[in-house]
């Protein structure tokens, strides 16, 4: 391989490669440490700064080559990009989805705790007249099928959705008969150990 084809094409590539992994890497951290996952946030910072060091390292041998310092911005754009997109897929975590409806509220709860969710109602006051709030503490993955049955129901209902950094409850980790132990399960298990 010639010379000019490392420094400028293979080399930049693999920067570009690298600082997106690693960066991606950062981003699921960062979110995993929000959540409470420290054993997982550790153990991709490890393999995060490893990345780092040997991005940052061919770099420095190359600092005439303005393509590495290019394909270096780019992987970070990139990175951050992906890896916000991973744990969107991902859904690490608990939501809660609070519903807040004038009517229908009854029929909302009921759908709901027969889909297998528990929910807590409130009667409230609204600025047009009274409502029911409904709430709900869910797995983050489980948000489409909530809305799902809100929409059949309610079209109309207004909802908020927000993370719930810990639950009480590990029940909420479930999942339904005969399903194999989930690997968040494995973890919070490991991780209520380590607090106490």
């Amino acid at each position: 391989m010639p010379s000019w084809a490392f420094d400028y094409l293979v080399l930049p590539l693999g920067i570009y490669l690298a600082r997106m992994t690693d960066v991606s890497i950062g981003t699921l951290r960062i979110i995993l440490i929000s959540r409470e996952r420290k054993m997982i946030a550790a153990m991709l910072g490890f393999f995060e700064v490893l990345l780092w060091l040997i991005v940052i390292t061919q770099i420095m041998r190359n600092l005439s080559n303005a393509l590495c310092y290019i394909a270096y911005a780019g992987g970070f754009a990139t990175g951050t990009f992906l890896g916000m997109f991973i744990e969107e897929k991902l859904a690490i975590g608990h939501s809660l989805i609070r519903i807040i409806v004038p009517e229908k509220g009854e029929e909302i709860s009921e759908n709901l705790i027969q889909a297998g969710y528990r929910t807590t109602s409130l009667e409230a006051q609204g600025a047009r007249g009274p409502v029911k709030v409904i709430l709900s503490v869910l797995r983050r993955r489980d948000i489409p099928i909530v809305l799902g049955i809100l929409k059949q129901t309610a079209p109309g209902a207004f909802y908020t959705i927000e993370n719930a950094r810990k639950t009480s409850d590990p029940e909420l980790w479930k999942g339904g008969e005969g399903e194999a132990e989930s690997f968040a399960r494995i973890l919070w298990r490991r991780q209520s150990r380590i607090r106490k």
